[in-house]
């Protein structure tokens, strides 16, 4: 006899409808218990006197839905992730699916995927990391093997290697707080090259970047001037401590507050404040769209 499984509400109904059926009890009082109407009751006692415990398993129980991805389909888009787009945030992986298989998939539905597969995301947070982490900490201790021990202890070395900083509140409008920085990567995979970019605090719109080959005033001339060209004046400028925009000597406390550098002069000029900072997660906005375009930029140049 095949053996058949229910889950706590099917067992339930299927129990009280047995004693019901063998006792010949009341029907108004079962009703009661299963919050429905004495026709339901009727329903139920034909169900379990025609097919016994298996009616009442439901009839899609064990049932692939119609729009699922066939499992070749699957193992194509995580093979593709594994092998070629490693580097790859999810949402940015979703469009190239769809763009080289033609394949319309969530990025909700490529997390569950890799999750099984103990892949995050690159741009996986704080709270992410931790779930993960306790998970691969749960299977470590019911592994059997030192193989297996060993390739969840390297996942859990992953995961812990990163760690997030608290973000600052957002400026209330957009123009209030502009964030700058530089970021040299190997953009066309052989060559290291300085984005300069721009970033509205209060919207995280990109609102400039230029390439050059160094980090350099002319770069950040090119970022100002789309600035000021599709979006007006902004009211100030968040930056490193590089002497493009400020430049102070050491042990010379007589240097005048008005000595600009070239940069700085050109902003006063525009009545745009300049603040600087030495410390990269001061200006934690630009710092990770610096990240998500080391991320998406290269596949795209590459492609």
């Amino acid at each position: 006899m095949r053996k058949v499984n229910l889950n706590y509400m099917e067992e339930y109904k299927y129990k009280v409808i047995k004693k019901l059926v063998e006792t010949n009890g009341n029907k108004k009082r079962v009703a009661l218990r299963l919050n429905c109407t004495v026709r339901n009751v009727n329903r139920l006692i034909a169900k379990y006197n025609e097919g016994g415990k298996a009616a009442f398993q439901h009839k899609n129980k064990n049932r692939k839905p119609a729009i699922t991805f066939s499992s070749e389909v699957k193992q194509q888009i995580i093979d593709l992730y594994k092998e070629k787009y490693r580097d790859t945030n999810f949402r940015h992986f979703t469009e190239i699916v769809h763009e080289e298989l033609g394949v319309k998939v969530s990025d909700t539905t490529v997390n569950k995927w890799l999750r099984e597969e103990n892949i995050l995301s690159p741009k996986a947070r704080k709270k992410t990391k931790k779930q993960h982490r306790k998970l691969m900490k749960m299977k470590l201790k019911s592994a059997k093997s030192e193989k297996e021990r060993n390739k969840i202890k390297e996942v859990i070395y992953k995961v812990e290697k990163s760690e997030a900083h608290p973000r600052r509140p957002r400026c209330k409008y957009a123009g209030e707080m502009i964030q700058m920085d530089a970021s040299s990567f190997k953009w066309n995979g052989s060559d290291i090259w300085h984005l300069h970019v721009a970033i509205d605090d209060a919207t995280g719109e990109i609102v400039g970047a230029y390439f050059d080959l160094q980090e350099t005033l002319k770069g950040y001339y090119g970022v100002v001037s789309q600035i000021l060209l599709n979006k007006g004046i902004p009211a100030l400028f968040y930056t490193d401590r590089r002497t493009v925009f400020e430049y102070k000597r050491k042990n010379a406390p007589l240097d005048n507050e008005d000595t600009f550098t070239q940069f700085a002069y050109s902003a006063h000029q525009l009545g745009i404040e300049i603040k600087t900072t030495s410390v990269a997660q001061a200006k934690g906005r630009v710092e990770r769209v610096n990240q998500t375009l080391q991320s998406r930029l290269p596949v795209e140049l590459r492609r």
